[in-house]
């Protein structure tokens, strides 16, 4: 394998890898590093975990002109916390290297600010669509002078509405750019992007280290949101994990559970889009030296987290796609160790569950701790086996859909089963609660 000296990577700029412990490629970046230093386009299909930052990083730093004050790379994506996490990469990255200068462009953020700084040197800039465009209506950033353009997590982009935008935003670029596009998956409509605005694209496959989801033991717990905090508590001393990481949707639901570990007399760090890169990288080495026991994620924030020891992972909010869900429960069991994934659910995320075991082929034990995830009544128990048993008559009746509607329309006003199913709906559960 070669080393990044080799691949054409700056002395500097592999001094400062070396200090972060990176010392040799990963698959994707031996293999796009080159094509782009190169000048060719490029379509690399690869998940989160494979590096792939780096890929585009590392060479698009090679290229800069330092002595040309113009904009001369855009990276686009599709969320501002991956804007952010990018454009500190970057930084770290030009540590050793003087002259580059890189500015987050994303929504939240003051304009005016933004403003101010772009009226500098700017020669790398990490956007997201919406608040890109806004600067381009304003006229305060020229993407004529883009001379490299990468799109990353394009399914996201897709899947998020962007896709339009991105269309303008290319179209504001010369057709003698360089392209990048990277994505974990290649749907129909990220395939037509790249057909109208790449040259003869080299396409780049790489393949996350394979997690085998039936190795590790997956249960998940029936519960409310209201009753998600005090289950949880519950697990974890009923469990007593060495380490465990718990995933929530958002920073401020993250932060939230963080505090009420901290004050239930737990170790515990928080990991999320708003703590400063110091932060966030403290917060990680005293997770892998063990001196804190949890660690309260959010997706984006723990994206490449690979920490040996963790023997527990507890989906506070379940995630709302199988790649998320087979990378978070893929942080525990490392090294041939035991690993043990928890996922917490209420009503309104059996549809997630179900995308998840269809997704990964397997069937998940739901369990109710009576009293603590649930109240303490055998009523709920049955509706709650009732609304698992609707949900998969549902699934059944659509795969067949006319049959469904004609015996739908069959149906009398007061038959019994019309009658069970509305009892059953999400506003019935709650009154018989």
């Amino acid at each position: 394998m070669l080393d990044f000296l080799q691949l054409g990577i700056r002395k500097e700029i592999n001094h400062t890898l070396k200090s972060l412990g990176i010392v040799k490629p990963t698959p994707i970046q031996e293999r796009t590093i080159p094509a782009v230093l190169k000048g060719k386009d490029v379509i690399a299909k690869a998940q989160t975990g494979t590096g792939k930052t780096l890929a585009f990083v590392l060479p698009i730093l090679e290229k800069i002109d330092v002595h040309n004050p113009d904009v001369q790379a855009l990276i686009l994506t599709p969320t501002r916390e991956l804007a952010q996490q990018i454009s500190k990469e970057i930084k770290r990255m030009i540590e050793n290297v003087e002259g580059i200068n890189v500015l987050a462009v994303y929504g939240g953020q003051d304009v005016a600010h933004q403003l101010k700084k772009l009226k500098g040197a700017q020669h790398i800039v990490v956007a997201t669509p919406g608040r890109l465009l806004d600067h381009v209506r304003r006229g305060t950033i020229d993407l004529s002078s883009i001379k490299r353009l990468v799109i990353d997590e394009a399914d996201q982009m897709l899947l998020m509405g962007f896709l339009p935008e991105v269309d303008d935003i290319i179209q504001e670029t010369f057709p003698s750019r360089q392209t990048m596009l990277f994505s974990a998956t290649m749907p129909t409509e990220i395939r037509s992007l790249a057909k109208k605005y790449m040259v003869e694209p080299e396409f780049i496959e790489v393949k996350a280290k394979k997690v085998t989801v039936e190795e590790i033991k997956q249960v998940v717990i029936e519960t409310t949101d209201r009753r998600k905090q005090a289950t949880l508590l519950h697990l974890i001393e009923e469990h007593r994990p060495f380490l465990a990481i718990i995933f929530c949707r958002t920073k401020v639901r993250a932060n939230k559970l963080h505090e009420a570990l901290i004050a239930n007399g737990f170790e515990s760090d928080e990991l999320h889009g708003d703590l400063p890169q110091s932060k966030r990288e403290k917060a990680m080495k005293r997770f892998r030296e063990a001196k804190t026991q949890f660690l309260v994620a959010t997706d984006v924030a723990a994206r490449g987290l690979d920490v040996e020891g963790v023997t527990h992972v507890y989906n506070y909010d379940i995630p709302h796609d199988v790649e998320s869900y087979v990378h978070r429960i893929g942080r525990t069991g490392r090294a041939g160790g035991d690993g043990v994934a928890y996922t917490l659910v209420d009503p309104k995320d059996m549809e997630f569950l179900r995308m998840i075991e269809k997704g990964i082929h397997q069937k998940l034990d739901i369990q109710v701790i009576k009293g603590v995830s649930i109240p303490d009544r055998e009523d709920y128990q049955r509706a709650s086996g009732e609304q698992r048993k609707e949900a998969k008559r549902s699934a059944s009746s659509g795969r067949d859909g006319r049959k469904a509607s004609q015996l739908s329309s069959n149906r009398k006003p007061n038959d019994r089963r019309s009658r069970s199913n509305s009892s059953n709906s999400p506003k019935g559960r709650r009154r018989s609660r």
